[in-house]
């Protein structure tokens, strides 16, 4: 993805920002002055050693500034190698500057990425370039050959010239259209909703699809595109696009993912579709944009054929190898020949030749055509992007030669002539890059260019030919010492849209407001109201200030239910919006009139923030100070002795617990003398409890409770200065609890229980097997153990043996579990479990094991193949029969395992394991048997039949080869990899050593003949299997990676003279 790059923390995800890749009009006209330029080259030596998150090369001139290129070594929030062009000395340069460039930055060594871009880097975005610009994984793969002796060698390509503020211009003052937010990824979305807003045919389509005024945006697609294309319409400012996604299903993670234009357009016209059904603009999907082709198939030698008739709402059409579209056309409607071993069955008269093709019966009034940029290359198994010079028309006539496109019942009375109303074009890479579109709404000379939030006025040129793609030269020579290179153009069309031009009156038509639904013409015009109103409090908001008064009220109702430590949150009490220049007994009197609480019986108390992180009332207001204007009241004042109150006089609140309940409720507040003693309020405290006057009660002190809870007991015979209280300070007390009934609570006292409270989680588990549903909520502990987590889950789903969960972490970046599960008490508490880097989590997944956990972790997991295994289960000659295990390496067996082979010796990681069926006649060998390897080998050179008499037969018995292609196959003796062809009266066996002898497993009996396996992109020309054949009384072969599958095969013994 192309994006400025940022110190991400937390969740924040990388944003897609707008790339101007092209000067603005104003510049068009200046004198043209050849643009600096220059290629810089790094050496980063060790670059596996790497341990810092960013890595930057030295500084390079280039158009009088200094630059530098930027890599996040391990990624940057992502699993890709990053990459950027840096401004090097952007802090000190002068306020407004701004530059614009065109590079590209190259990887290579054996091979070479080149993604070529451009940017206006400005104060605000000095660097830009790649966070995804390749996979970490393909980088430090040996045979992509980009690390040397761990050495990387990067280049960048720069060529700059000066422009202006990209920001600075009026998209709706200039152009008369406005742009889209993109929200991190969604240019490819905006984009397409500019074409298709640019339809007015359509956009008045969707303005009659019946919505009411209960819907809600983020529900529903019709009203969220409704609302869109109304703003789009009548907004002076870009628009955003939140509740469209919203309503697509989306969360914040997918739209910082790129998705595919052709996808999303399909899935939202079906939608559409559907929902216009029963309604008066139902069909209008299909009438704009359905177009039908069919599919035939018929014989060439008998009257028989065979056709198919299908609907396409939009047209691939390939690139590679095609000069244009009407050469992507042609190609489309190629006829296949279908003949030889590709015949066609045809009813009645069997398999026949015949040919194959497509013809178009209608084109729609609006062709969309997706070019086929992106393909998969099987030589370097991965997707690439195809950047080839592709032209494509301004008019497009699908009746050319004759109507060759045409089906034989298509409507020949339909001119099938078509305009370009728009070209999105994608520019960047596979793995990321960035879209935007050309349109011209009206069908004239003027085109204008949507790219994201900018709109600007383009000329034909840009919009046709520089979107064709392939190379050009840059205006001067960029290289060192005059030497010429060309650019790779990496924007390029990626998705043509066509009117057809009988049809432009009535796609292009007239839409105003009364194409609106009235509710939606309210609703919007209130949404703006009440955004100018926030606009003018934002702008008045240093004359005014916000006063949260807390009452007793608040504390009783919040506490125990809300919270539980300190006093109240702030949050959630009444707010008061004053003007600074309020005195603040005008406020009391609103207060007043709020509360209706008369002004004489107010008192106000200045809340203060403790050093332990508490807040807790400080001090009461003066009379002065009441006198004095709200805004002064928020100065820091200096502490000065309350009114009202004697020195003496401590305020404290008071909590009361109740643990047979497990609740905590907030009681009242008393002044107290500092003198006193605690033992002194008792009888008020009982009576604030309900309880009676005699009643024996234990004190506590709530002293903090982050980052850990700090609670200790009063001693109530001790005066309160003595227990260092003051104002603001906060009791709790219970009752008394005798030794002997303390055990009958979960959290007999206070401290216990504001503990317990502290570090309570609920934790939202779903079953692995369905990650995105929730299945059950449990209220735990942070601190709880791996073993009180698993006990509660299997309490929740009646399971009777804990070790049999497991669980698995929950990712807060990808919303997905994480890949490996959790180790049987692999973490120390619960906390440990939900953390993921710096966030903390509430989901876990689960999943209920065969056998308990620990018992699975000792032991070892072998993939093992079975040889001939045609299904899901091995079936053996009968239950009883021995097997034997196999070591393969690059087609070779190494090692048949002996029976006392310890597990933890073996190893499937690098080799593949092979097991089969030990015939009867194999279990006790004669002492003139040989065992032998036989494997496959293909050489260029031409075939001759050959026979070995009977070990041919049986060796054809084992691979179960057709007749016909094994009669082309030459058997060879091949000792440390060279072949020695075999005649009919050589004696096979007289060639093999013993089986004493070392050397022996690197001699081999080898099977010459074509590979018909399916290539892969890194295969080597030879494909070799191994076989093992013992001579003698019994013959065993046995193949390995044959056709990328494990088999094994058996054939009868023979003795070692019938082998000649």
């Amino acid at each position: 993805m192309l994006v400025p790059h940022s110190d991400l923390t937390d969740n924040h995800q990388p944003m897609e920002v707008v790339s101007q890749t092209e000067t603005v009009n104003t510049l068009e006209n200046q004198p043209v002055e050849d643009p600096p330029s220059s290629r810089f080259t790094w050496k980063i030596d060790n670059f596996s050693r790497l341990n810092t998150k960013k890595h930057y090369s030295d500084d390079f001139v280039v158009g009088g500034y200094k630059w530098r290129i930027l890599i996040f070594p391990k990624g940057n929030n992502a699993d890709h190698l990053s990459m950027y062009l840096d401004v090097a000395d952007s802090a000190s340069l002068p306020y407004g500057w701004s530059r614009y460039a065109q590079f590209s930055l190259t990887c290579f060594l054996v091979c070479t990425v080149l993604p070529y871009t451009q940017h206006q880097f400005n104060a605000r975005e000095s660097d830009w370039g790649f966070t995804s610009f390749m996979p970490l994984g393909e980088l430090y793969d040996p045979s992509r050959g980009y690390l040397v002796n761990d050495t990387l060698i990067v280049e960048a390509e720069v060529v700059v010239r000066k422009i202006v503020d990209y920001w600075a211009c009026d998209s709706k003052k200039e152009t008369g259209y406005v742009g889209l937010k993109n929200q991190g990824a969604t240019c490819y979305m905006n984009s397409l909703l500019q074409t298709l807003y640019h339809i007015p045919y359509f956009r008045k389509a969707v303005y009659h699809m019946p919505t009411t005024e209960n819907d809600m945006p983020s529900g529903s697609i019709p009203l969220a595109l409704q609302s869109l294309f109304y703003k789009l319409q009548y907004s002076d400012n870009s628009v955003a696009t939140k509740e469209l996604t919203k309503s697509f299903g989306w969360d914040t993670y997918d739209s910082f993912m790129q998705h595919d234009i052709q996808e999303l357009n399909r899935v939202l016209c079906e939608k559409l579709e559907d929902k216009m059904k029963g309604t008066v603009v139902e069909g209008t999907i299909q009438k704009l944009f359905e177009g039908h082709q069919m599919n035939y198939i018929e014989c060439i030698n008998v009257d028989y054929k065979s056709t198919r008739k299908e609907s396409f709402y939009d047209l691939q059409l390939d690139v590679k190898g095609c000069r244009d579209v009407y050469a992507s056309f042609d190609k489309y409607v190629e006829v296949e020949r279908l003949e030889g071993d590709n015949k066609y069955h045809a009813e009645q008269y069997g398999l026949q030749d015949a040919k194959k093709g497509v013809l178009f019966i209608d084109f729609p009034p609006v062709l969309q055509l997706q070019l086929k940029r992106f393909e998969y290359d099987f030589m370097r198994d991965t997707m690439v992007k195809i950047n080839d010079r592709y032209e494509f028309p301004l008019q497009l006539d699908l009746d050319r030669d004759d109507g060759k496109y045409l089906s034989p019942e298509a409507d020949r009375s339909v001119r099938n002539l078509y305009t370009l109303h728009s070209v999105l074009v994608h520019s960047g890479g596979v793995h990321g890059g960035h879209y935007y579109a050309y349109i011209r709404p009206t069908l004239s000379d003027q085109w204008y260019k949507f790219d994201d939030e900018r709109v600007t006025k383009e000329d034909m040129k840009r919009a046709l030919e520089e979107q064709y793609g392939g190379e050009e030269l840059p205006q001067t020579n960029p290289g060192f010492n005059n030497t010429p290179f060309k650019f790779t153009k990496y924007s390029n069309a990626y998705m043509l849209v066509y009117i057809r031009e009988s049809d432009n009156v009535k796609i292009i038509c007239n839409v105003d407001e009364k194409d609106i639904a009235e509710h939606l013409r309210e609703r919007l015009k209130k949404e703006q109201e009440e955004k100018e109103h926030k606009k003018k409090e934002k702008a008045e908001a240093h004359l005014y200030t916000i006063i949260k008064v807390a009452r007793d009220d608040d504390l009783a109702e919040q506490i125990g239910k809300d919270i539980y430590f300190d006093l109240v949150d702030h949050d959630k009490v009444r707010s008061f919006h004053i003007q600074k220049q309020t005195t603040f007994n005008v406020f009391k009197e609103e207060v007043a009139r709020e509360f209706g609480v008369p002004v004489q019986f107010q008192r106000f108390w200045l809340w203060a923030k403790r050093q332990n992180h508490t807040y807790r009332p400080n001090r009461p207001l003066t009379p002065l100070e009441e006198t004095q204007s709200v805004g002064a009241l928020r100065e820091d004042l200096q502490p000065i002795t309350p009114p009202y109150k004697t020195k003496e006089d401590i305020l404290l609140f008071f909590k009361h617990y109740d643990p047979e309940k497990e609740e905590l409720r907030y009681v009242g507040r008393l002044f107290v003398k500092s003198a006193g003693k605690p033992i002194e309020i008792l009888s008020k405290l009982n009576k604030m409890a309900g309880y009676g006057p005699d009643e024996e009660i234990d004190l506590f002190e709530e002293i903090k409770f982050e980052p850990s809870v700090m609670c200790e007991p009063i001693d109530k015979k001790i005066i309160f200065r003595a227990s260092q209280l003051e104002d603001g300070d906060i009791i709790c007390f219970q009752k008394s609890l005798p030794l002997e009934s303390a055990t009958q609570y979960r959290y007999p006292d206070v401290p216990s229980f504001l503990e317990y409270v502290h570090n309570r989680q609920v934790v939202h588990f779903r079953s692995l097997e369905k990650p995105k549903e929730e299945d059950f909520c449990l209220e735990m502990s942070k601190l709880y153990t791996y073993d009180d987590v698993v006990e509660r889950v299997a309490q929740q789903l009646g399971l009777d043996d804990p070790s049999k969960i497991r669980l698995t972490s929950h990712n807060c970046y990808s919303q997905q579990p994480k890949p490996q599960p959790v180790k049987y008490r692999g973490v120390d508490h619960l906390s440990d479990t939900l953390f993921h880097y710096n966030q903390t989590s509430d989901i876990l997944y689960y999943e209920v094991l065969d056998i308990p956990l620990p018992e699975l972790q000792g032991l070892k997991t072998l993939k093992v193949a079975f040889h001939h295994a045609t299904k899901d289960e091995v079936e053996l000659s009968h239950p009883d029969a021995e097997l034997r295990l196999l070591e393969v390496f690059y087609h070779k067996i190494y090692k048949i395992f002996p029976p006392s082979e310890k597990i933890e010796n073996i190893n499937d990681q690098y080799w593949t394991l092979r097991a089969e069926e030990i015939p009867e006649d194999e279990k006790n060998l004669g002492p003139n048997d040989r065992l032998i390897h036989v494997y496959h080998f293909t050489k260029e050179t031409a075939q001759n039949q050959m026979t070995l008499t009977k070990i041919k037969v049986r060796i054809q018995k084992k691979l179960q080869v057709p007749d016909e292609e094994f009669a082309k196959w030459k058997f060879a003796f091949l000792s440390l990899g060279r072949p020695e062809y075999l005649q009919d009266s050589d004696i096979v066996s007289s060639r093999f050593q013993r089986r004493d002898v070392y050397g022996a497993w690197e001699q081999y009996l080898g099977l010459e003949h074509s590979d018909n396996a399916p290539k892969r992109a890194y295969a080597v020309t030879q494909a070799i299997s191994n076989l093992g054949v013992l001579l003698g009384m019994s013959i065993v072969i046995a193949t390995s990676m044959f056709k990328d599958m494990e088999i094994e095969v058996k054939v009868s013994s023979i003795s070692s003279e019938e082998v000649s």
